[in-house]
């Protein structure tokens, strides 16, 4: 048997060439061969290290996929209460928002009927101080008759009072 003192990497295996203790010149079929159940032995000692690697990998993802799993199972039911929680929130906001439109639908034709009797007070009012002025005014010119008819009947009865004094 031959002694292999090294053979470094896998590139020094595909070229055939070891570094031995003896060399076979003779045996050479023999030294491949060696070098072929040293390769294949490598090979498969790899491979299988890489299969457990690849389960190992897999079985970490198939765990990490459950969890995923779990936890989007939970988020699931959290979100689910959370729309319970929500709906009566959404009817209730949804109703008071219908009143508020029935109110502002209500409220258009009162302000409208407001603003038109409001402009109806304000044109009565005018109508109402003007005829307060046209009143005083007609109190006033009343007033100026009435003194004058006064001055005018106290002076015939002067004069009606000196002729009956006066002894024709």
């Amino acid at each position: 048997m031959q002694k292999i003192k090294s053979f470094g990497s896998v590139g020094n295996l595909s070229s055939g060439r070891l570094s031995t203790d003896q060399e076979y010149p003779n045996h050479e079929d023999h030294d491949h061969q060696d070098v072929s159940r040293l390769a294949i032995s490598t090979c498969q000692a790899r491979e299988e290290e890489i299969e457990r690697m690849k389960m190992e990998v897999k079985e970490r993802v198939e765990l990490q996929l459950g969890r995923a799993e779990e936890e989007t199972r939970r988020l699931a039911q959290i979100w689910e209460e959370l729309e319970e929680m929500a709906d009566p929130l959404r009817k209730d906001v949804a109703n008071v928002r219908k009143r508020i439109d029935m109110a502002n639908r209500e409220l258009k034709p009162l302000g409208q009927s407001c603003q038109k009797k409001e402009k109806e007070y304000k044109e009565a009012l005018e109508l109402f101080n003007e005829k307060g002025k046209e009143k005083a005014q007609l109190v006033t010119t009343l007033m100026e008759l009435m003194a004058e008819s006064e001055r005018l009947r106290m002076q015939k009865l002067e004069e009606l009072s000196k002729h009956i004094e006066k002894p024709n």
